[in-house]
Parts: structure tokens; C-alpha cells; sequence
């Protein structure tokens, strides 16, 4: 069997037929870095994370492309509101998105352009579709795309354009039609000139769905295969990048993958409705290796209620199967990783991914040789533990849940923890030796640290310390 994908345009599950033997290119929305993400941001990130996992492993080169969107309406208003730079702000925000998909195991993309970094690409497609007849210029900055010159507007999401009153919230009323959108936007008061760029119609800054049409097809070409995102961004977002780039003469996305919310008493979690997690927060009382889990043992087109049990079942099953690993691990000794990433995985397991990434599916076959190595194990038989052990890292490793990568990284942070605190504690004793002018101690404690490849500097606030580069370096 083949990977089959439900696509959102067709309402469908369809096989994936690459543009490309043996190459499959991926578009995915990535965040507007107005603010700090969330556990509902994770969970498309965690959903495309496992799609590229489970193309690679079967030999697939994944070329995955995942934007910034780092310039936008609320990252101005934010930004203002805080008292930084609009570009300051926005570059913080990136960094703890990534570094929220990093702690959760989600692999960096091959491309993460920023949409500052693509005006003359953005520019270039405005262009075209002015001269094609499919977007004009409104007052001075302001340029539209026209959505009854494009016949097939509305087929994403199978809305009829008669049935659709506006397609943005833009404030300017110099619309030829309220449901046309913005390519691009002229500065509004109290907007800072930074935030804008010159095009032949004006300053302005780019419309949010332009961003992506023109860095999909810097990135990916006209014509793609998949095109993801969450499920929020169907419309207006996505209709609109499949108008303009279609309109502009690109086939553009050839399927479409939408991964479903997480919610918090049936709505969706958002900021507005001020029942957000925030990564970090979670991060600080609970193992990634269970937040990890908990955000792909659902299906990814299916809703994920975030409860007060979400966390704890997490946790139990995740301690079964880091359990499982460990004892195995002791009993018959490491398996080689390329045997685990490149082994042979049971049919029924394989069947469930190819059917439109039924992690669910693929999990019960994940118990069912947990179990038969747990027997294995209390039998003591070995050869049938070992065999149980490489089939169930085998089929979480393509989850980007394989206890033994996640052994290895807890371990660091755990040492790197406990070297920070006791040489906190060597620091403190250190301090408060110079300040009873006892010399002898305090030079005895970095006498100890240097020994130990710890190297310790003395400024106007205090000390610091790093480890000390090898001499041969």
C-alpha cells in the first residue's frame, strides 16, 4: 500500500503521487510570531513533523518549507504596546517557537524563510497579477485582488462566492468589491516607516496570503505537492494563496493536509479566549517526551480536548513504553540505531500510517508488541525480547517517540542541570570566601572548578562561568 492523504480540496483521501519520483515538497503555514506559542501551536507542528518522518522512512527525500510570518497587523499593535521595535519583537517570538519545536522532538524544516526576506518575490507576483487583470491598485499603498476575475474562487472550501460577505478585515473602504483581499497594504497612522517597502503602487507592506504564494513558489515552483497548514487557516488564508497563485498562472498545491485544533471545553484554544498553555509552562512542569506524546496519539484531522487527564494518561502510557525500553535494553544490551530506523516494520502497522497517518491505529500495533515483550521478558526470553524491543522503537521512531533518543536528550538536560546547581553552589561558597577576604578558600574553589574544565570569569555583576575550551582547540 501506498501513503494515501485526505485532502481537503477534494474532501477525499487520495494517493500521494509525487510531482517528483522519489521527492515529495511540503508548504507548511509556520506562526506569526506576535506572541509566545501555545500547545494548541504545537500540534500542527507535531502533525507535519510525522508526516516528513514517515515519508523519509520510507525513502522519500522531503523538501519541507515552513514560513515566519514576521510582519503582521498584531505583531505592530504588540509590539507597540510593548514599547519594542516591531522587528525586535517579532525575532523573540521566532526564537521561542523554535525553540518550543525543538524541546518537542519536531525536526527543523530545510527551509524557514521570513516573509520580510521575500519583498521583491511578493512584488514580482503583485505584479503579475495587476497585469494579468486579477488585482488593482486602491489609494496610494493599497493593492487588491479582485475575487470575481478569478472563476474559481471559493473551490477550497466549496463556498460560493455569493455566499461570502467579506474575505478580510481590512479597514480601508477602497474596495471595488468588500470580499476582494489585500496583496498589499499601505501604512496606516502610528505605524512605524520601518514596517513598510516601495512597490510601483506606493510604500506599503505585504497581505498575509501573498507572503506565502510567492515563498512557496521561491522555495517549492509553481507546482507543488502538498500544501498544510491548521485548520483554522482553510479560509481565508488558503483559498486566498490558491486564488492569487493560481491566477497568476501556478498550478500551486496539487493536495491539501489541514490538522485539527486543540480545544479546551470545546473551543479552540486561542489567546483571545485567554485559555491558552503556553509551551513553556507546560515545558517547566512536564517531560516533552509526554507532551510530545499526548499531541500525536491523536489522529491529526481529529479535535484534541486538552483536559485535566490529558497530562496524566500521557504520562502512564509513555512510562510503559520508556519503561519497556529500558528493561529490554538492560536484558538483551543497545541495539544499533540504523537497525531501529531503517528495519523492517509490521504490515498492519505500516497499513495504518499509509492510510492517512492513523497514529491511533498504529499505536495499538505498538501495544501489541509492548505486551508480547513485557511476556518475553517475565519468561525470560531473550531473542523474543529483543525482537519486541526493535519493533516497537522501530514503529515510534517515525512518531518522533522512540524512548531511547528521548533517554539520551532527558539525560543531557538532567546532567546539565546538576552541573549548573553545583557549580552555583562552588560560586556561592567562592563569593562569600572574597567576602571574608579568606583569599586561600576562594582560590581553592576555582582552583577545584578549573580543574574540572569549568572557567570562571569575575565582572561588575558578579561571576560566570562556562566550560573551558580544550587547549588544543
Amino acid at each position: 500500500m501506498t501513503l494515501h492523504l485526505f485532502d481537503t480540496a477534494t474532501r477525499a483521501t487520495r494517493e500521494l503521487v509525487p510531482l517528483r519520483a522519489g521527492e515529495v515538497g511540503v508548504y507548511v503555514c509556520g506562526a506569526t510570531v506576535q506572541g509566545p506559542p501555545h500547545i494548541g501551536h504545537m500540534r500542527k507542528s507535531v502533525a507535519f513533523d510525522v508526516l516528513v518522518r514517515w515519508l523519509r522512512r520510507g525513502g522519500t527525500r522531503v523538501t519541507l518549507v515552513q514560513n515566519v510570518t514576521d510582519i503582521d497587523d498584531k505583531i505592530l499593535a504588540k509590539a507597540a504596546e510593548a514599547g519594542e521595535p516591531w522587528w525586535a519583537w517579532a525575532q523573540l517570538h521566532e526564537r521561542r517557537f523554535a525553540e518550543a519545536e525543538r524541546a518537542l522532538g519536531v525536526l527543523a524544516p530545510t527551509y524557514e524563510p521570513r516573509a520580510t526576506g521575500h519583498v521583491p518575490e511578493m512584488v514580482e507576483l503583485m505584479t503579475e497579477l495587476v497585469e494579468r487583470g486579477h488585482a488593482y491598485p486602491g489609494d496610494e499603498g493599497n493593492v487588491y485582488f479582485d475575487v470575481r476575475s478569478y472563476a474559481d474562487y471559493g473551490s477550497l472550501t466549496n463556498q460560493p462566492l455569493a455566499d461570502l460577505t467579506t474575505a478580510d478585515d481590512d479597514a480601508d473602504t477602497d474596495k471595488r468589491d468588500p470580499r476582494d483581499f489585500a496583496l498589499w497594504k499601505r501604512n496606516r497612522p502610528g505605524e512605524p516607516a520601518t514596517a513598510s517597502w516601495a512597490t510601483p503602487w506606493g510604500r506599503g507592506r505585504p497581505g498575509w496570503h501573498l507572503e506565502c504564494s510567492a515563498m512557496a513558489r521561491r522555495y517549492l515552483g509553481r507546482e507543488f505537492d502538498i500544501h498544510g497548514g491548521g485548520l483554522d487557516l482553510r479560509f481565508p488564508h488558503h483559498e486566498n494563496e490558491q486564488a492569487q497563485s493560481r491566477a497568476a498562472g501556478d498550478a500551486f498545491a496539487r493536495l491539501w493536509m489541514h490538522s485539527a485544533w486543540v480545544t479546551q471545553g470545546g473551543a479552540k484554544m486561542s489567546k483571545s479566549l485567554g485559555n491558552s498553555l503556553l509551551v513553556e509552562a507546560l515545558l517547566a512542569q512536564t517531560d516533552a517526551a509526554v507532551l510530545r506524546y499526548a499531541l500525536t496519539a491523536v489522529h491529526y484531522r481529529s479535535m484534541l480536548e486538552w483536559t485535566a487527564e490529558t497530562v496524566p494518561d500521557a504520562e502512564a502510557t509513555w512510562a510503559r513504553l520508556e519503561g519497556f525500553v529500558r528493561r529490554a535494553t538492560e536484558v538483551v544490551g543497545a541495539v544499533p540505531d540504523d537497525e531501529v530506523t531503517s528495519g523492517g516494520l509490521p504490515a498492519d502497522y505500516v497499513a495504518a500510517m499509509d492510510d492517512d497517518l492513523n497514529v491511533p491505529a498504529a499505536l495499538a500495533v505498538v501495544h501489541e508488541h509492548l505486551r508480547r515483550g513485557n511476556t518475553a521478558l517475565a519468561d525470560g526470553d531473550a531473542t523474543a525480547a529483543r525482537a519486541a524491543l526493535v519493533a516497537v522503537r522501530g514503529m515510534l521512531d517515525p512518531l518522533g517517540l522512540d524512548p531511547a533518543g528521548w533517554a539520551d536528550a532527558s539525560s543531557g538536560s538532567r546532567a546539565e542541570h546538576a552541573l549548573g546547581a553545583l557549580v552555583a553552589a562552588e560560586l556561592e561558597a567562592r563569593a562569600a570566601a572574597r567576602a571574608a577576604k579568606d583569599w586561600a578558600t576562594a582560590d581553592a574553589v576555582r582552583d577545584r572548578l578549573t580543574a574540572a574544565g569549568i572557567a570562571v570569569e569575575d565582572s561588575p555583576t558578579g561571576a560566570r562561568w562556562s566550560l573551558a575550551h580544550d587547549q588544543e582547540d
